[in-house]
């Protein structure tokens, strides 16, 4: 088991690579450093190597499914993730180990946007669809995650042992923060001084495609971690959809004592039925999710079990 892991998931970053390799080895001497190629095609992974770095192969393309592969085959007290494309400066480092290992922090954030991610970042829809994830996901699950989507970030043992991964692509930053909101985990923000990609580096995130795909992620999650929330929001708007059309027609009968709109009012009946099918839908999930809960808490003191095992293991 490692002390300190540092895990770069990477796709035809040639260019970086060794010299984010290179920083990490500096400010963490004594971590083991990952390079996880997802299909280079530009000699990534040979350069890795050759920085020092232990690498590995993941053949299914998407940030997702490396992580799924790094979180399962590799053990240690403390995760550092960071991209191979050197925009995150490696100084930080150290403090966002320190909170995992000193300070019980289980996600800690390199939080660009508190400080130099608008000016740097060149892609003005980039920066609108950050804003935009954030304030979506703290107002929707009521937290104060400071950068939703950055690349660079701690964890704890207990937190990726508990963490199912869904997401396939990059979406799976928006995953990781709402599940440490959702389990109640210890989040920490670091402001980080962010930099844009070197010249002849090139961003893997598509701006629209993967937007879209971030904004279905945050749909189906607040679907399955809030789903009284969500089925009482469509309960609600469907109970004020019948009530518009059906108020002109009780107006109409109380002035004549005539229903002339038969089919919109069989048709509000039925919208009424389907508003409280999803309020009853959204109770009975919660209970459901509750339970859930419970169980993720015996997961949860279980990787903490093991990580005790491999630690008294460790020792000399």
């Amino acid at each position: 088991m490692d002390k300190i892991a540092v895990l770069i998931p990477c796709y035809n970053e040639s260019r970086t690579i060794e010299k984010v390799v290179g920083d990490f080895r500096r400010v963490l001497p004594e971590a083991a450093i990952y390079v996880y190629d997802n299909n280079s095609k530009d000699g990534t992974a040979e350069i890795a190597e050759r920085a020092g770095a232990i690498v590995r192969h993941e053949y299914q393309q998407g940030k997702g499914n490396v992580l799924r592969r790094m979180f399962g085959e590799i053990d240690a007290e403390c995760y550092l993730i960071v991209d191979g494309d050197d925009t995150y400066p490696a100084d930080h480092a150290p403090e966002m180990v320190r909170l995992v290992l000193d300070h019980n922090a289980d996600m800690v954030v390199g939080d660009r946007l508190s400080s130099t991610y608008f000016e740097e970042n060149k892609r003005p829809f980039h920066n609108f669809g950050n804003s935009l994830v954030r304030g979506s996901i703290n107002l929707l699950f009521k937290n104060n995650i400071k950068d939703i989507m950055t690349g660079y970030r701690a964890f704890s043992y207990r937190y990726i042992k508990t963490f199912p991964i869904l997401s396939q692509g990059f979406e799976i930053e928006t995953e990781m923060s709402i599940h440490a909101i959702d389990k109640n985990l210890q989040v920490e923000n670091v402001v980080i001084q962010y930099r844009d990609r070197p010249e002849g580096s090139v961003s893997k995130l598509n701006t629209y495609s993967d937007g879209l795909k971030v904004l279905r992620t945050i749909g189906r999650l607040f679907r399955t971690y809030r789903p009284l929330g969500f089925y009482g929001t469509l309960s609600v708007f469907l109970t004020l959809l019948a009530m518009v059309f059906f108020i002109p027609i009780m107006i109409d009968f109380a002035r004549t004592g005539l229903v002339d709109k038969f089919p919109t009012l069989i048709v509000c009946g039925f919208v009424v039925l389907a508003a409280i099918v999803s309020f009853f839908a959204g109770m009975i999930l919660k209970s459901i999710y509750q339970n859930t809960r419970q169980e993720f808490e015996m997961h949860l003191y279980e990787a903490m079990r093991r990580e005790r095992e491999m630690l008294a293991g460790r020792e000399p």
